[in-house]
């Protein structure tokens, strides 16, 4: 059966214990399994046409000694391989595949040939520098590195029931146990690119050691302390950086270094970065009991959601250093906001929600999968977004502009740096992991998404059969299934989208005036097989306005309906869409169009486009003839936009008063 709860925190809930079946989450499931797994197992191979080299794969076989040549690719490459594996995983613990776990465990053979017998593992290095392996953590991500292949171990460990890459992976965290710390001849440091953190906590839930748990408590302590990690080492490797030829200029901002990480008041540096420190931090808070990790968590949470992110969910606003910039600057056509951030936030989301269960966290775990995730890949499953930009004119992104560089208005069919499409193919694969937990003898149902679900609570077994009309309808209804009659409380997310929320149980209404904790609407009972809950979410279009000093948007308005944000594109509505006002009292009429997108929603609105004909060919007027001319304005999600002819796309419309 499930995860047994708690008492003191909440439990996810095990892959085997969820069978999705939601009209619209199994598309994407579906074709996680069917085509962006197979494409991405041929993408590290270097057999798709057209994309760009990879060497992922080839690099472990020449690390193997099964071939000859040269590295190839970044020096964290190795990890395309270990999130393709981490998603193979996930795929296998929901539905057996025996040709997929072949390949897998081929794959697997081969990292462990080319793994050292100190328990080392970094294909860069062994090929490469051998003797510079440990001497520049500042840049060159092995613990990064290592912790992606240890998160693989621990999935494909618990989804087959095989060691053989669990083994090499206690190996590597072995090896790092012995080479960093305080003692004589140890690294006392840290790694440029959090990951190895939450990574290690995972291994230490599977294997029950402690030192792993001790291990990633020590090197988050250790983040930021003086005098200087980054320093120190730079100094010893006489300045050099990995990047250039140049001197190596260390931003302790960008590393999170600048402060230990309980006294750190913002989310500064790579975006990616904090959150996966952010997840760790709560892993190890959540294990240890560490108020003052939790409180740094909450700090740090409520700066990026109330200050620092977009209304898709995205975050890091900044092209350099694809980073967080400062409070309230979110430019919208210059934004960063990588798909792989966005994942690390709901990697955060759902670790606060095992700390304390409260809506706020739900809400952008969801705000973050429906949109920015989902917009990061293509109907097709063969399509990426690295970057997800809120506002689009082709003409600039691929102009001379080199502001514009960074932001495509199609997706690419993969990358140098392809850390996005294997994020976002291990996160769906993943999905059922983040529908429920349970603490003590409440089950919390954060997102809702249709299928069938187990729990043990205490020595009862309980199932839940969920189905859900998500995104396009905030109708769910759920059915109990139990051996005998059993009390628990079902905590219902109450959405901060939804205007009126209404519960019944067996038809009967239940109010819940007063029973929502923490924005979860608490149905505690005894419960019998067969009782059905019906929750109805009011699901009005809203228009969404940013905060005053948020200037990008300054008399800007967003339309949001239930979880999905929408956006116009060109394809709708024709170009120049900054020519496009939206009355404050114009109607707004939301229809079913099912040939766009596989079927969505896309929202009409009266709207009012400013004429220039007239205008002639002077840059500045006094006298303007423009005048304004009654429109027509499509709204479609935008988690859908990039799926036609290329485009001009913006969320933010002006707006007339």
């Amino acid at each position: 059966m499930g995860q047994t709860a708690s008492a003191d925190k909440a439990m996810p809930v095990s892959l085997k214990q969820v069978q999705i079946k939601d009209d619209f989450w199994n598309y994407y499931i579906d074709l996680v399994r069917d085509v962006v797994v197979p494409y991405q197992w041929e993408a590290i191979n270097d057999r798709v046409e057209g994309a760009e080299r990879s060497g992922a794969v080839s690099n472990f076989k020449i690390a193997a000694g099964l071939e000859t040549g040269d590295f190839y690719g970044f020096v964290f490459q190795d990890t395309d391989v270990a999130k393709w594996l981490e998603a193979v995983a996930y795929l296998l613990e929901t539905k057996r595949d025996v040709e997929l776990e072949r390949v897998a465990d081929e794959m697997i053979e081969i990292i462990g040939k080319a793994q050292q017998p100190s328990g080392y593992l970094n294909t860069y290095f062994t090929i490469k520098e051998p003797d510079k392996k440990w001497t520049n953590l500042t840049e060159c991500h092995e613990l990064y590195s290592a912790g992606h292949m240890i998160e693989a171990g621990v999935a494909y460990y618990r989804a087959t029931g095989k060691r053989s890459l669990l083994d090499i992976v206690c190996r590597i965290a072995d090896d790092i146990a012995v080479v960093f710390g305080d003692g004589p001849d140890q690294i006392a440091g840290y790694d440029g690119h959090q990951e190895i953190e939450l990574a290690l906590v995972k291994l230490y839930e599977a294997t029950g050691e402690g030192k792993y748990l001790e291990l990633s408590r020590y090197f988050i302590d250790k983040r930021g302390q003086e005098p200087s990690f980054f320093v120190e080492e730079a100094e010893r490797r006489g300045w050099t950086t990995h990047w250039s030829k140049n001197k190596i200029f260390i931003d302790h901002e960008y590393f999170q270094a600048h402060k230990p990480v309980r006294e750190q008041e913002t989310a500064a540096g790579h975006a990616v970065r904090v959150v996966y420190m952010l997840a760790g931090m709560a892993d190890v808070a959540r294990e240890t009991g560490d108020r003052s990790l939790l409180d740094a968590c909450r700090r740090l949470w409520d700066n990026i959601v109330y200050k620092q992110m977009y209304i898709t969910g995205g975050i890091g606003s900044m092209a350099h250093g694809e980073a967080f910039s400062f409070d309230y600057d979110l430019p919208n056509d210059t934004v960063y906001s990588e798909t792989c951030a966005s994942i690390g936030l709901i990697f955060f989301a759902h670790r606060m929600l095992q700390l304390e269960p409260n809506s706020r966290y739900a809400d952008v775990m969801e705000r973050a999968l429906y949109n920015t995730v989902l917009a990061g890949m293509s109907r097709d499953g063969r399509h990426f977004f690295y970057v997800n930009p809120l506002e689009v004119t082709p003409d600039v992104c691929e102009g001379r502009n080199k502001n514009f560089n960074h932001v495509k208005p199609v997706r690419q069919e993969w990358f140098g740096c392809a850390c996005c499409p294997p994020n976002v193919a291990r996160l769906l694969a993943s999905l059922g992991e983040y529908i429920y937990s349970v603490k003590g003898s409440t089950i919390y149902s954060h997102l809702y998404i249709g299928g069938q679900v187990e729990f043990s609570v205490g020595e009862a077994r309980i199932g839940l059969q969920q189905h859900s009309d998500m995104p396009w309808e905030g109708k769910v209804r759920y059915e109990v299934t139990v051996q005998e009659p059993t009390a628990f409380a079902l905590a219902l997310r109450v959405p901060a989208w939804s205007s009126k929320t209404e519960v019944r149980v067996n038809g009967k209404v239940f109010s819940i005036a007063d029973k929502v904790e923490d924005g979860y609407a608490m149905i505690e009972r005894e419960w019998s097989s067969g009782d059905v809950v019906e929750l109805v979410l009011e699901m009005p279009i809203m228009r969404v306005r940013s905060h005053p000093l948020v200037k990008a948007n300054a008399g800007k308005v967003a339309l949001q309906r239930g979880p999905l944000v929408y956006c116009l594109e060109e394809a709708d509505n024709g170009p120049q869409l900054q020519q496009l006002l939206l009355p404050q009292d114009s109607e707004l009429e939301v229809s079913f169009d099912a040939k766009l997108a596989g079927g969505l929603k896309v929202i009409t609105a009266q709207a009012l486009r400013l004429q220039l004909e007239q205008w002639g060919e002077e840059l500045y007027r006094t006298d303007s003839s423009a005048s304004l001319q009654p429109a027509i304005a499509a709204f479609i999600p935008y988690y859908a936009w990039a799926n036609r002819d290329k485009g001009e796309m913006t969320v933010w419309v002006k707006e007339r008063i």
